[in-house]
């Protein structure tokens, strides 16, 4: 299973994973059943579920299937997953107003993977589109998105070079953040109050260039020393973040203020909200002359 994610449906997380040989998501089913339900205890309204429903209950090994997915203490484990047609089954037994709709919405995620992996373009798109949503600007969103591509492009690198996907990937970032930003990710997170939120989805444009520089200094110094151990890997992460960290140092002892802030995608978007404002107040003040007059 690649390309783990987090789908909404009406503002509720889900998690899901694509499958790239079957070409199939696998959708949480504790996750659908807490959506629909409301539930506070969606695994007991499975167990409930399955004992009204016989049917359901001895196909139950068919429609499921263990599947790795990001749990409650941000670790990946085996959770019970279905396929759209196991999910459309599950909702056959769950009477719920939702029901409908949430059949729409899932046939629109399925027809949305396949035309991506057709036309990647498309992520990008939807990409841009959602970020537009939540309110950050364009200009930010360009960070971002080329953020996203300097990020697989390090991945890639780490791939080659043999390093395992997860716990040695989160080692090797955690590395490179605390050399260029002087806080462990840990600690950069809690500075600016998230918990599970992507940190880089809550940078300043100036904190997103330089985690960028961080990265590809880190993937361009891999690519010529051709690191073979894990420990040679992360002393190439340390100096590709130093690199990042002298320009912090720099760019501060220019400017006076630090770079590292402690707001967050809230804080930017009522940011944004108070300039709206102060750029449109002027415009109803004039309107309001104007009737006067």
């Amino acid at each position: 299973m690649e390309n783990n994610k987090i789908q909404l449906f009406e503002d509720r997380k889900i998690r899901t994973a694509w499958d790239e040989e079957q070409e199939e998501w696998y959708f949480s089913i504790v996750d659908v059943v807490a959506v629909l339900t409301d539930s506070v205890d969606p695994k007991q309204y499975i167990k409930k579920m399955r004992s009204r429903d016989s049917e359901l209950n001895t196909n139950w090994g068919t429609i499921c299937t263990p599947v790795q997915m990001i749990a409650s203490d941000g670790k990946k484990r085996k959770i019970q997953a279905a396929t759209i047609k196991g999910i459309l089954r599950l909702v056959q037994s769950i009477p719920s107003p939702k029901a409908e709709p949430f059949k729409v919405w899932l046939a629109r995620v399925g027809a949305e993977r396949i035309e991506e992996t057709i036309d990647p373009e498309l992520t990008i798109d939807r990409a841009l589109a959602t970020y537009l949503q939540k309110g950050y600007t364009r200009e930010w969103i360009n960070q971002r998105l080329q953020a996203i591509q300097v990020r697989k492009e390090l991945t890639d690198e780490w791939q080659d070079r043999g390093v395992t996907q997860g716990r040695e990937y989160a080692i090797l970032t955690n590395e490179i953040t605390q050399a260029w930003s002087g806080m462990s990710t840990h600690q950069y997170k809690k500075l600016k109050g998230l918990r599970k939120q992507n940190l880089r989805d809550n940078m300043s444009t100036t904190e997103l260039i330089l985690n960028m520089l961080a990265e590809t200094s880190t993937t361009d110094i891999s690519k010529e020393e051709k690191p073979a151990t894990f420990e040679e890997n992360q002393e190439i992460a340390r100096r590709g973040g130093r690199v990042a960290g002298i320009a912090r140092q720099t760019l501060e002892a220019e400017t006076g203020k630090p770079v590292i802030t402690s707001k967050n995608a809230m804080d930017f978007a009522r940011l944004i909200d108070e300039v709206v404002k102060e750029v449109e107040q002027p415009k109803e003040d004039s309107k309001d002359k104007d009737k006067e007059a």
